[in-house]
């Protein structure tokens, strides 16, 4: 994990979860760590928490929604550091139910924050690793999608778009920027807490009691992928408990 140490490293939603997890992992391997959330108060107990260890972090207000915002936390990473080398596009929201209850809403919040999201980020980051000549994008996407089951299809639309975009970028790219998707399965998280259909709720939230992983497994992923040696790019995992069908 040496490629880790020094590197600059954004994460978005990283007050809870998965992104938390990652944002740990990262700093305790000498990487500095920006991390962006809309929750303040888990966000600045994070920070505080990894500087209090060793680390370095700097935390910074943000939704993903808004385009501008993700530019100013990019912009936050360079003038703090100097640079960025990854952008960790973790950040996602789920709302589950049948396609013909037409839930707009949760439709578009789906659509802001899984795909517009992901793009505001990568759109934020690119120019910074243009000019640098070198970045990684890391996007944690979903095995939804890899599976296509009833109840999902917008979210899973939203996921499978992200991975239909990178690998678009992939083969577009000179290979001086590099982009990763990393899918999980069930993971123990606070993920399901924002779910509006309550049987769509239980049922997530009864999967992560019986098989969830920790999501330190999938922050491990993440290091995995990022520190690899230039000329190496991983371009998908998926990360599940070994019950999950």
């Amino acid at each position: 994990m040496e490629n880790i140490k020094g590197k600059v490293i954004a994460v978005t939603g990283a007050s809870a979860g998965i992104g938390r997890a990652t944002a740990i992992k990262l700093a305790e391997n000498g990487a500095k760590v920006v991390l962006g959330a809309r929750n303040t108060e888990k966000l600045n107990k994070l920070t505080a928490e990894i500087k209090t260890a060793g680390g370095e972090a700097i935390g910074i207000e943000i939704d993903v929604k808004n385009k501008a915002g993700l530019v100013r936390f990019v912009n936050a990473a360079v003038e703090q550091y100097g640079r960025l080398d990854v952008m960790v596009n973790n950040a996602g929201i789920s709302q589950l139910s049948r396609i013909d209850e037409l839930d707009l809403e949760g439709w578009e919040d789906m659509i802001d924050v899984n795909l517009k999201g992901v793009l505001y980020g990568m759109a934020a980051a690119i120019p910074v690793f243009k000019r640098q000549q070198s970045g990684h994008i890391v996007n944690i996407i979903s095995t939804s999608g890899l599976k296509i089951v009833p109840m999902q299809g917008i979210y899973a639309g939203t996921k499978n778009a992200v991975r239909t975009i990178a690998e678009a970028f992939r083969q577009e790219s000179d290979g001086s920027i590099r982009i990763t998707g990393i899918s999980p399965g069930f993971v123990k998280t606070d993920f399901a807490e924002n779910i509006k259909n309550e049987e769509m709720k239980t049922m997530v939230q009864k999967g992560m009691e019986q098989m969830g992983i920790d999501p330190m497994a999938v922050a491990n992923a993440v290091m995995y992928a990022i520190s690899q040696p230039e000329d190496v790019e991983i371009g998908d995992l998926v990360i599940r408990p070994s019950k999950q069908n």
